[in-house]
């Protein structure tokens, strides 16, 4: 996974914003999909473990009701938390022991390419860690498969958690339920040449008229082959998927135990059709391609883009050339004022069903999500868990408004299997009107959700 906060070096994927590298694209009639092997496995599969895994601890552990508080709670971080912000965690963790004298925090750091398969050792095992964290396309699978404790009675109590980011928050809830507290966020945002706005006399955009408008003027002084006012990879859905949510629309919805497909509704196409009319006239990419062949900030310092949409570390990749005149705002709204709805990358904090003791574990994620800890996290760069929290940074305006995909078992076969991808394709490439094309892409992903 690349990390939101401030990257020392140059990513080797787009973001973290996805769980996995895009698949290839194929525009064919899915009907469910792999699930991604190198990341989770099938739900069977781990509903075995997990069975395991709690009569091993069933019969290694006194129950909770009438026994001693744990001595010593387990907590595994990635080493984000470990070289970016050492002082919070020591902080949270000696607030904690303060607060439950006998109880240590042993921290342990992880690492984003290994630490699920030796989270699934874990259940198997019977020895989970007491807290967990979590990338947020992670959650769904060990929600569904019931690898962690339920905290939705417990939600009010997290600090600040009537105000936590929405596309954030939705990560870590599963039937309505809450398994999952916000940890910290990185958003998208719109990366663009100063010098280039200035020759067309631009302003930054507050609404999406403007950008187009503001993309067509540059288009007309720009007129070389390959040139992009605006550089976007035609099936980049989660680019896309931000206008259809501009448009108060979604991609599904849970009704009666059932997912139905949304994007049909009046506003998800409402929200496509601007999609369409934005890319026509800002950008040159390919209508089939997908957004890391080639990555956008590689486009961008190879000079055949005025501006780009991605996490806001891709400054670190313009080019040296460019670096003094690059510039950051938020991707704007239809509605003037207001920021288009960005999808979220982040992480969040849960507590495994095979913790020693869950209530102190819980404690342990209010000290460490509070919002001294939070304004830690800020401090170096990364998004607070919260709207009340958020400054004044592009990163932190992007985040007030924001989506996150359908928490389903079977979300990741609807990735995989490129059914929003071939939507848009066959959107932009006139193989489908918008009506065909959302109708096609609601039944796939109906029958995938619901197998």
């Amino acid at each position: 996974m690349a990390k939101w906060y401030k990257p020392i070096v140059r990513p080797f994927a787009a973001s973290r914003a996805t769980s996995r590298g895009p698949q290839p694209l194929q525009a064919v009639r899915v009907h469910g999909g792999t699930s991604m092997k190198a990341r989770f496995f099938a739900a069977a599969a781990l509903a075995a473990v997990l069975a395991v895994g709690a009569t091993t601890a069933a019969s290694a552990r006194p129950s909770h009701t009438g026994r001693a508080a744990a001595s010593k709670i387990t907590v595994w971080l990635q080493t984000d938390a470990q070289s970016g912000w050492p002082n919070v965690v020591a902080a949270a963790k000696a607030e904690f022991e303060s607060k439950h004298p006998g109880t240590t925090v042993d921290v342990q750091y992880q690492s984003w390419v290994d630490h699920l398969s030796k989270f699934d050792a874990t259940l198997a095992g019977g020895n989970t860690p007491d807290v967990i964290e979590m990338g947020n396309t992670e959650m769904t699978k060990y929600m569904a498969a019931g690898a962690f404790a339920n905290l939705s009675s417990q939600k009010s109590s997290f600090p600040n958690s009537k105000n936590w980011l929405k596309g954030l928050a939705a990560s870590g809830i599963y039937n309505g339920k809450t398994y999952g507290v916000p940890y910290y966020a990185g958003s998208r945002v719109v990366t663009y040449r100063t010098d280039l706005f200035r020759k067309a006399h631009a302003k930054v955009p507050t609404s999406l008229a403007a950008f187009t408008a503001t993309a067509k003027r540059i288009a007309k002084q720009h007129a070389s082959r390959g040139f992009s006012p605006v550089y976007i990879a035609g099936t980049d859905w989660y680019f896309a998927m931000g206008f259809v949510y501009d448009y108060g629309g979604q991609i599904a919805s849970l009704k009666h135990g059932k997912w139905v497909g949304q994007l049909e509704s009046k506003k998800a196409r409402a929200g496509l059709a601007a999609f369409k009319r934005f890319f026509t006239a800002a950008s040159r990419a390919s209508k089939t391609t997908i957004e890391t062949r080639p990555n956008p900030y590689d486009v961008y310092a190879q000079g055949k883009a005025a501006s780009i949409v991605g996490p806001a570390w891709f400054t670190c990749c313009v080019g040296k050339k460019y670096t003094k005149a690059t510039k950051q705002f938020v991707m704007p709204s239809h509605v003037k004022g207001q920021g288009m709805p960005g999808f979220l990358g982040g992480s969040d904090l849960a507590v495994p069903n095979g913790s020693n003791d869950k209530s102190l574990a819980a404690d342990f994620i209010r000290i460490y999500t509070s919002t001294a800890s939070e304004r830690g996290f800020q401090a170096k760069g990364n998004i607070p868990n919260a709207t009340n929290l958020l400054g004044h940074s592009v990163n932190e305006r992007a985040a007030q408004r924001s989506w996150f995909v359908p928490t389903a078992k079977n979300w990741v076969n609807v990735e995989n299997g490129n059914v929003l991808r071939t939507m848009l394709a066959r959107i932009l490439t006139g193989k489908a009107s918008i009506a065909q094309a959302t109708a096609f892409a609601d039944s796939n992903i109906e029958l995938t959700l619901n197998q």
